[in-house]
């Protein structure tokens, strides 16, 4: 009887097998995963969803800070040195300017 038991269980076992495929194939087509997170649409909408944070963070920062950029401008904020002239020594080049001279003293 131990036999017996055992050369169906083979078949019983492939055809149960195939009815729990056909089941869940049957299920997937009615029940479709959601899209998956690691697909290039996915990628898309994150980069544009980044973007759009950034604007806003930039929008915020330059309504916070915007007299800093665009404060009144003085028209003339140079102020000249005076009294100082480039010595005979200064090089006229983009090349090292000569050594100054040694001080002894």
């Amino acid at each position: 009887m131990g036999d017996t038991l055992l050369a169906l269980s083979i078949p019983v076992l492939v055809f149960a097998s195939g009815i729990y495929a056909a089941c869940e194939s049957w299920w997937r087509r009615r029940h479709p995963s959601p899209p998956s997170p690691y697909t290039h649409q996915a990628a898309r909408l994150a980069e544009r969803a980044m973007l759009v944070d950034a604007e806003r963070i930039v929008d915020g920062a330059y309504e916070t800070l915007g007299t800093l950029y665009d404060g009144p401008t003085a028209t003339d904020t140079h102020i000249p040195a005076t009294g100082v002239t480039p010595g005979a020594a200064a090089s006229q080049g983009p090349d090292r300017s000569a050594p100054a001279p040694a001080r002894r003293g």
